[in-house]
């Protein structure tokens, strides 16, 4: 096993067999390694995205994309400059 296989357990109860979201975790440890698996799974490291790239990446998986958005930003899986001009997918820890 890798060490992200129990993290993929443990956030895979809040997708539905299709891939979309069922809901947010409400525990902090949960929603960061959804996060983690969201920013693993949806965006390229060191690659640069518009917003419009952004929101429909996510929409894929959930309706609300801007408060994903968000947390993604918040919690350091999506780089956004001050001007908010550009996001970049950010190399997870531990991952070359």
């Amino acid at each position: 096993m890798t060490a992200s296989t129990p993290a993929r357990h443990s956030v895979s109860a809040f997708f539905t067999p299709d891939g979309r979201l069922t809901g947010l975790p409400r525990k902090a440890a949960r929603r960061e390694q959804l996060l983690a698996r969201l920013a693993e799974t949806l965006f390229e490291p060191g690659r640069s995205y518009t917003e419009a790239e952004v929101n429909d990446a996510l929409r894929t998986v959930h309706d609300d994309a801007p408060a994903l958005r968000r947390d993604l930003v918040e919690a350091g899986h999506l780089a956004r400059p001050k001007d908010g001009s550009s996001y970049q997918g950010v190399r997870a820890a531990g991952h070359p």
